[in-house]
């Protein structure tokens, strides 16, 4: 008689990988938003029938919130290396604002914005969860942009009466208005043109 090995159905390796899964559903809603995507594109990008998903990510809303926080935990690394880089803060600042046209261009070399602003300006009016996730990423990077600001200042390289909460406001303002050029489709030319005038105004 042959024997089933429960140590072996217990080890069944599971069949998908999450933090794939996550990626290729942030691309459907990336792409379309939430209201545009439908659960057969979630299938079709996780290569998962709609019983497995729901298994796995709960309901397509649980599935967007899920997306939102992974690619806000992903992309916060990349934004600590920039603001946290022993460099001059122009230089800083740029790599700052270079961050993020990493993360709002496509393969393809088009703009399609920041998925958390997205979703800000879209999906926080529907889910107030989504609303809270989002304004505390973003007043995370109000704190960043005021910190590297008041550590240039403390350095010497901006003026000792620099307003630096204004001057932050204007470094957060750009970064957010990039998302939105970006995905309408503005022109690398004049996204960099923006870079360099506000760098200009904050550095003097």
């Amino acid at each position: 008689m042959v024997q089933n090995n429960p140590d072996k159905v217990r080890g069944r390796p599971r069949a998908y990988d999450r933090p794939t899964a996550l990626k290729s559903m942030r691309e459907s809603f990336w792409e379309n938003g939430f209201s545009g995507t439908s659960l057969d594109d979630l299938s079709a990008a996780t290569a998962m029938n709609r019983p497995s998903l729901y298994n796995a990510f709960g309901d397509k809303s649980a599935a967007f919130m899920e997306v939102l926080e992974d690619y806000i935990a992903e992309t916060r690394a990349l934004y600590v290396a920039a603001f946290t880089a022993e460099v001059p803060l122009r230089e800083g600042l740029r790599r700052v604002y270079d961050t993020a046209i990493q993360i709002y261009a496509r393969e393809d070399g088009k703009g399609r914005g920041c998925f958390m602003i997205s979703a800000a300006l879209i999906d926080s009016l529907r889910d107030r969860e989504i609303a809270e996730v989002v304004l505390k990423a973003l007043h995370e990077l109000d704190r960043a942009f005021h910190r590297r600001l008041k550590i240039a200042q403390q350095k010497g390289e901006l003026s000792p009466n620099a307003d630096i909460d204004a001057l932050a406001t204007v470094a957060i303002t750009l970064h957010n208005t990039l998302s939105v050029r970006m995905r309408a489709g503005e022109d690398m030319a004049t996204v960099r043109k923006f870079i360099d005038q506000t760098i200009g105004v904050i550095c003097g």
